[in-house]
């Protein structure tokens, strides 16, 4: 499953958010939201993985990035339609 580390104030992460939901991806069961705002054990867990405060930050399994563009473009092609 995708992890999704955003902030609530960022615009790219709600960019990255407003993209899966278009996609018909679903909370929960194709991708979990991790909080990452100072202070939250997810903002750790990023500083962990990726080694920087930046967000959105996406894993899915051994795939890190950063760059919203980036993770729109992964998500695009991971749950492509034929």
């Amino acid at each position: 499953m995708l992890k999704i580390y955003q902030t609530a104030s960022c615009p790219f992460c709600m960019m990255v958010v407003r993209e899966a939901h278009n996609m018909g991806l679903k909370e929960g069961q194709d991708y979990q939201l991790i909080n990452a705002a100072r202070g939250t054990p997810g903002r750790q867990e990023l500083l962990q993985i990726g080694g920087q405060n930046q967000v959105p930050f996406l894993t899915d399994g051994e795939t890190a990035m950063y760059e919203s563009r980036d993770i729109i473009a992964y998500m695009r092609n991971k749950f492509a339609t034929v």
